[in-house]
């Protein structure tokens, strides 16, 4: 098990100095979300080349960094076509740049839905994953899907429905426990966690590391690794079981808590 962050997490600024603070925390990788990190280049769309992601990826790489994971989080049921269109595109562009970044790996999730139908927002789900998966195969890039109790695909369940209609072997999982938590069935979390390992653990490319608890007034919230409720011996047991080794990326992990998440995470591997 491997333990990194999301470079955005150290704060957005130009690449070079974004790699050496990662490297001054002691990561040895990120999963790196261009829009979100980076600050002194323009990475928007159509804009990416070789030369680009060749100098990120190696101003990560002198610092002992590596960049296993692009971050490209899209709307997939965006309804205005135009905009459809640009979010699918995005995501095929870091498709084929990603060698080139050292990526093998390119993660987002899925949408919420602001229209209550489901047959159409999966409709236009399915759409996209189908062209993300055929721009995969060409590249030989896995697509890390993610669930999100608020989006389209907010169960295991509904993660499995989709990789079972896009039957791609380019389609992997971004497995985040506390995604599949909610206010309603945290209280069964082992039975979620072991559900979810159950349905999608063979299908895992990287993992997701927060923490779940309740704040003053009962609310279920997200808060850095180690300062909540999750069953981590069972969360890490369940990843070593289904797919040992396994990228594991800090989440909500900004300063104070950086360094407390990153130790609390490499102590639960045993």
């Amino acid at each position: 098990m491997s333990v990194g962050i999301l470079a955005h997490n150290v704060g957005p600024q130009p690449f070079a100095q974004l790699a050496a603070k990662v490297a001054s925390y002691r990561f040895n990788y990120v999963q790196l979300a261009l829009s979100k990190a980076i600050t002194d280049v323009d990475c928007s769309l159509g804009k990416l080349s070789p030369g680009l992601a060749n100098a990120i990826g190696e101003a990560f790489d002198k610092q002992g960094v590596g960049i296993p994971v692009l971050g490209c989080y899209m709307d997939l049921i965006e309804l205005d076509d135009t905009k459809w269109r640009h979010n699918v595109d995005r995501f095929k562009e870091h498709l084929r740049y990603a060698r080139q970044f050292g990526a093998s790996i390119v993660a987002t999730e899925t949408g919420v839905p602001v229209i209550q139908d489901q047959d159409r927002n999966w409709r236009r789900l399915r759409s996209a994953v189908e062209e993300m998966a055929e721009e995969a195969e060409k590249f030989g890039i896995m697509v890390g899907m993610e669930v999100a109790s608020s989006h389209i695909v907010g169960t295991a369940g509904d993660l499995a429905q989709l990789i079972d209609e896009v039957p791609s072997s380019n389609i992997g999982v971004v497995m985040d426990p506390c995604n599949l938590m909610t206010q309603d069935n945290y209280e069964r979390q082992h039975e979620i966690m072991q559900e979810a390992f159950h349905l999608l653990g063979h299908r895992v490319v990287s993992a997701h590391s927060k923490d779940i608890k309740l704040d003053s007034d009962g609310k279920l919230q997200t808060v850095s690794s180690g300062q909540g409720i999750l069953n981590y011996p069972m969360f890490i047991e369940l990843l070593n079981q289904y797919k040992p080794l396994s990228y594991v990326t800090l989440e909500n992990a900004q300063e104070p808590y950086t360094s407390d998440a990153r130790d609390f995470v490499l102590k639960q591997r045993g």
